[in-house]
C-alpha cells in the first residue's frame, strides 16, 4: 500500500491545529484511507469495527515530533540570536506562541518562520513515515 504524502500532510495539519488529542487521524495501513476524528466537529463517518486492529497507525502532532517549542527556539537561536533570552523566557508562559509571532513581526521574520516551519514538518513528517514504513508518493 501507497499513500500520497499530500494526504498525510492533511491529516497532520488537522491533528496539529489543536491542542494535543482534541484532533485525531488514523491511517489504515492496508488501504491507506485516512480516519478523522475531533472532540469538536461531529463526524458523520464512524471508526471501523476492527478499529482496534494494529493496522491503524495514529498521525502524530506536531509537538509528537518536536516541531512545537524546540523549533521555535532552533529558528530563534539561529535567525533571531537577540531575541533569544526573551523567546526562551515567553515559552515558559501561557499565550507563548503568539507572543513568539509579535516578536517574529516585529523583527520581520514572519515569512522566514513559515518557510523554516513547513520545510522542518515536512522533513520530520517523511521520516515518520519511513520510520513507520508507510510507502509515500509525491
Amino acid at each position: 500500500m501507497t499513500t500520497e504524502f499530500k494526504e498525510i500532510a492533511l491529516a497532520f495539519d488537522f491533528v496539529s491545529f489543536g491542542q494535543p488529542n482534541e484532533h485525531q487521524a488514523f491511517l489504515d495501513t492496508k488501504t491507506g484511507k485516512i480516519y478523522w476524528e475531533s472532540e469538536f466537529v461531529d463526524n458523520d463517518e464512524e471508526l471501523p469495527d476492527d478499529f482496534d486492529d494494529a493496522k491503524y497507525i495514529e498521525i502524530p502532532h506536531k509537538n509528537d515530533l518536536g516541531l512545537g517549542k524546540p523549533l521555535a527556539l532552533d529558528f530563534t537561536y539561529e535567525h533571531l540570536p537577540n531575541e533569544a533570552e526573551r523567546v526562551e523566557a515567553i515559552f515558559r508562559t501561557k499565550g507563548a506562541y503568539s507572543k513568539f509571532k509579535a516578536i517574529l513581526e516585529r523583527n520581520g521574520k514572519t515569512d522566514k518562520w513559515y518557510e523554516y516551519e513547513s520545510s522542518a514538518q515536512e522533513k520530520a513528517l517523511r521520516k515518520w513515515c519511513e520510520e513507520n514504513e508507510i510507502e509515500i508518493f509525491g
